[in-house]
């Protein structure tokens, strides 16, 4: 009994005495942003040092001189970049969505899958990535925007086996001489591997030839939490760069620090949370590393900053700990890109084991946040990424209906939607694509399975293109449902996630109406209604989650009938729908042809 209690008592010593080691270290974030901040000076002071190492020359280990790559440039054969007037932008006037300078509201929604940029998978050699296959998939499907992965390790390990073989590239040249952990010659990060860049603007510029916007991942972070492992090919291990750099727990972005060390954070923060103290992870680089990490960063953005279809995120599931080391490297995109000719959004997305407070209080233009159905306020303009949101395992426990709602139900909160696509990977309970390649890892046509939460959120880019957006905003409390896009007396937009009447606030007036299937994926009802001021009463002309779209305004010749009645205008039924399809592609025109026979049988 009493060894029991010693034991107790030495296990609270023990975590009383880390909390006050982690509280005397995290005690003042001003301190630590004061000390980035000099880092930062200090690497900018000698700047013309890092440059001439950078762009000029280098010795390695044994004082062997290399040449650098020089700035990317990529030949394209009859380049059609995004036809837009220019980068995206905060729409000033709703900024809960960004606009190219046309004035338009642009929502984005799109998946995205962790080889788009590297191979990856599970031999040792993976199969080439079919990145034309990838576009044309995403094309298909309407979509406009895709996160493009990076890595910050060779092997993850354990953390994701089925993604776990790095093929490469990686940014950083592997010269020599001896190697590093996973095998293969050490890195030197002061000379770039030119053919990451220029694959990550070939990239770019096809997904823009396609309409698709890119967030180019500067920082994988994720895998370093989890993925650290005695063969991970970390560059900034010790004994893997001929650089004599080591800071394989917080480079390049602090996700590997260990778990403990993160608890007791937490911990901390929230004693320093009661006491009304702001709560802000920190992390301290040396001057070395943040010099070489903004080289790396300043490479990125020479290489894609003349295209319009641009995003830039800090890192992916990063640590607590490295909030004022993302809030820095957002501040230093910005910085760097004030000098060039294009500007670009800059974002930040959910950290591991952490809170969103951090992202809405960065200076990022754009966040992708862990709450599921966060409303779209305008502090920040939100792509809600089911990858930190609503992870697969709950994702596919919950079942097809509520994976569609989810999409439609973040469309109607004012939010962007993305979706962490297992594509053609194979991970069981998880995702079986058909066919076979030479990775037993890897199919070769994507699981339908994932084809419901696509459609939705195709057909949700279908609505934003429809309707006028930028004069549209969430306004819960304007429908029964929660769920609703309101421009008072112009435009209304309802989703219904269950059956059932529910209620809408309108101002008086004549409005045409449109009932939307999302499971079918189909207009069921066109028509006319005039409806008096305030809460009116909508019953779909059919069972389960239902749209209703009413916009001001009667034509002509259309058939006057209350939306709330459950008689299907069979001459009209489909004709909006298919012209929009037919208006806005030849691939889309085609899409119409093939739908139109099933919809008129049913």
């Amino acid at each position: 009994m009493f060894d029991s209690v010693v034991r107790c008592w030495r296990v609270l010593l023990l975590l009383v005495v880390g909390s006050v080691l982690v509280a005397l270290k995290y005690s003042s974030v001003n301190a630590t942003v004061r000390f980035l901040q000099q880092t930062s000076k200090a690497a900018n002071s000698t700047s013309t040092h890092l440059d001439a190492r950078v762009h000029g020359s280098s010795d390695d280990a044994v004082g062997n001189v290399s040449a650098f790559s020089q700035k990317v440039s990529v030949t394209m054969l009859a380049p059609t970049p995004l036809a837009t007037p220019g980068p995206l932008r905060v729409l000033a006037s709703n900024p809960r969505y960004f606009t190219d300078g046309s004035g338009k509201a642009i929502y984005l929604a799109g998946s995205h899958t962790w080889s788009n940029l590297i191979d990856r998978g599970t031999i040792a050699t993976p199969p080439p990535f079919d990145y034309p296959g990838y576009i044309n998939f995403m094309a298909s499907r309407l979509f406009n925007f895709m996160r493009l992965w990076t890595v910050d390790e060779t092997n993850v390990g354990s953390g994701d086996p089925n993604i776990a073989i790095i093929a490469g590239p990686l940014p950083w040249a592997r010269t020599g001489p001896g190697n590093a952990n996973d095998g293969k010659p050490k890195f030197d990060l002061n000379q770039f591997e030119q053919s990451y860049f220029d694959r990550l603007r070939a990239r770019v510029v096809q997904a823009g030839q396609n309409g698709i916007y890119v967030s180019v991942m500067l920082f994988a972070g994720y895998d370093l939490y989890l993925g650290s492992n005695a063969t991970d090919g970390n560059p900034f291990k010790l004994e893997n760069n001929i650089n004599n750099v080591d800071c394989p727990r917080s480079c390049p972005t602090s996700a590997g620090l260990a778990r403990l060390q993160i608890i007791l954070q937490r911990v901390v923060d929230g004693i320093r949370s009661v006491m009304g103290r702001q709560v802000t992870g920190t992390l301290q680089l040396s001057p070395t590393v943040w010099g070489l990490e903004q080289a790396y960063i300043r490479k990125v953005v020479d290489t894609v900053n003349d295209l319009d279809n641009v995003l830039y995120e800090v890192a992916n599931e990063a640590s607590p700990a490295s909030i004022s080391w993302q809030y820095n490297v957002i501040n230093y995109v910005k910085q760097y890109e004030a000098t060039k000719p294009k500007q670009h959004p800059v974002g930040m997305t959910a950290l591991f084991e952490g809170t969103d407070d951090a992202l809405y209080g960065s200076p990022a233009d754009w966040i992708s946040p862990g709450a599921k159905l966060p409303l779209g306020d305008g502090r920040k303009v939100v792509i809600n990424d089911t990858d930190h949101s609503y992870f697969w395992v709950a994702l596919k426990r919950d079942g097809q209906a509520v994976q569609r709602a989810w999409a439609w139900k973040n469309f109607m909160l004012g939010n962007s939607t993305a979706f962490m696509d297992p594509y053609l990977v194979v991970w069981p309970d998880r995702n079986a694509p058909d066919g076979m390649t030479t990775d037993p890892g890897v199919g070769t046509t994507p699981d339908s399975y994932w084809d419901v939460i696509r459609n939705a959120m195709r057909d949700t880019r279908k609505y934003a293109d429809r309707v006028n957006l930028a004069a549209m905003t969430p306004q819960p409390s304007r429908c029964s449902t929660g769920y609703c896009l309101v421009n008072p007396g112009n435009e209304y937009l309802v989703y219904q996630p269950g059956s059932g009447a529910f209620t809408v606030n309108l101002v008086a007036g004549a409005y045409n109406y449109e009932w939307f299937n999302p499971a079918l994926g189909s207009v069921a009802q066109i028509g006319a209604t005039t409806t008096p001021s305030g809460n009116q009463t909508f019953v779909a002309p059919f069972g389960g989650d239902a749209v209703l779209y009413l916009k001001v305004g009667v034509e002509r010749g259309s058939s006057r009938r209350s939306a709330g009645g459950s008689e299907p205008d069979t001459d009209r039924v489909t004709r909006p729908w298919q012209e929009y399809l037919a208006e806005t592609s030849t691939g889309r025109a085609e899409e119409a042809r093939r739908r139109l026979p099933r919809e008129r049988s049913r």
